[in-house]
């Protein structure tokens, strides 16, 4: 009878963690900012932040698709920053914030090229998963 080892792990380098820490840290920085401004909408973006921080990190069974949750939270970012240039107001933390997520933008950018193997790498795990849905028989492999 083999055993199964539950507690091994793919190696897990320390610049990998370094950039996986600046990502939730950066996210939830915007988060409490935009807590801090007060309503709704600014309450609903700060819970979203906070939502896509928490799935970055918390493991089991949405660690094999954490790359989905990377693109969310670069969509998401990417979206919030757009909603600004078109709506928002300019005042000092208005643009502390913008710069925090453009640099989250650039922090997840790198986790894809590190850990997905970059837009190609996304692109066959997006394959992939499309293939699982429908049933079809895929080669596993990385990127």
């Amino acid at each position: 009878m083999a055993t199964i080892n539950l507690t091994a792990r793919p190696h897990v380098r320390p610049t990998d963690v370094v950039v996986r820490v600046l990502i939730v840290g950066l996210t939830l920085a915007t988060a409490a900012i935009h807590v801090s401004l007060g309503g709704l909408l600014f309450l609903a973006n700060a819970v979203a932040y906070a939502t896509l921080a928490a799935a970055m990190v918390v493991p089991g069974p949405l660690g094999r698709i954490r790359w989905i949750v990377r693109l969310a939270l670069v969509g998401f970012t990417a979206a919030t920053i757009g909603g600004w240039v078109l709506f928002g107001a300019r005042f000092s933390l208005a643009y502390l914030d913008k710069g925090i997520e453009l640099g989250l933008i650039a922090a997840i950018a790198l986790e894809i090229w590190r850990l997905d193997g970059g837009p190609i790498g996304i692109v066959r795990q997006a394959q992939r998963l499309v293939a699982r849905l429908v049933g079809w028989k895929v080669a596993e492999g990385r990127g």
